[in-house]
């Protein structure tokens, strides 16, 4: 149940077309689905405006499908992370509506149905290698019916690739920058845009990188005021970051 259906559910209570008893049995599964090992949690999306994701990696076939499953039944739409391409071939039996996606290794069933009106989320990478990273946060955002502007290739090792793209940047509601090797974008973009950035180190570099720390370090060290930053490789939780300030109601 998402946050439409459950006032929906209340305004049948209030105008009387639904008896109080019958809306309690309805809200009774509302906190969380059992489904084989899996405890799927369907209330989610109505505390923190973004429903489970299910994280595949480590997971069996099984346990992912059954969570997917759950939250589909749920709230008519779900996201599978860090899925395997021999596991989508499995979730395609179960969930044959489902799309997958090689390069984000996202797997996803329908989409959630409430577009945002705010200007494009900029979701920028240093290099082609660091794109699936990118993508993962690109596709989560779009999942969740945000618009994404994609700008590639901008290292800055050739600076002027960066600046020739300002006015796109400049006109973004939040910009996810996503770099490897020594992880210089983010500062540079937080010292060129007023919207929050928000900074996702990768895996990608030579040894020194050390699995993406070296990355990490320099984005937590950044001289650029307020940048905010996410685990190695989080493309996914840069999305959400992204979402949970797109969601921030504007009061008076």
């Amino acid at each position: 149940m998402n946050e439409s259906k459950l006032r929906d559910l209340l305004a049948q209570v209030s105008d009387g077309t639904l008896p109080p008893d019958h809306a309690l049995e309805r809200l009774r599964t509302l906190p969380l689905a059992e489904a084989g090992q899996v405890l799927a949690d369907t209330h989610r999306v109505i505390r923190q405006g973004f429903p489970e994701a299910v994280f595949a990696e480590g997971k069996t076939h099984t346990q992912t499908s059954d969570a997917l499953t759950a939250l589909v039944a749920a709230h008519g739409c779900a996201l599978a992370t860090r899925v395997s391409p021999e596991m989508a071939g499995l979730l395609r039996q179960r969930l044959p509506t489902g799309s997958y996606d090689g390069v984000s290794r996202l797997y996803r069933v329908g989409q959630m149905e409430r577009p945002f009106q705010s200007a494009p989320v900029a979701v920028v990478c240093a290099g082609t290698s660091d794109v699936p990273v990118a993508e993962e946060a690109a596709q989560t955002l779009e999942f969740a019916g945000a618009k994404v502007n994609r700008i590639t290739d901008v290292g800055v090792a050739g600076l002027h690739r960066l600046l020739a793209r300002l006015d796109d940047l400049r006109s973004a509601s939040i910009v996810i920058a996503v770099a490897g090797m020594e992880g210089a974008l983010p500062s540079v973009l937080g010292g060129l845009v007023a919207a929050p950035v928000i900074a996702v180190p990768t895996s990608v570099g030579y040894g020194a990188n050390l699995g993406g720390i070296s990355a990490l370090l320099t984005m937590l060290n950044s001289c650029a005021s307020g940048l905010t930053v996410v685990n190695i490789d989080n493309g996914f939780g840069a999305a959400v970051a992204a979402l949970r300030v797109l969601n921030r109601p504007i009061r008076a």
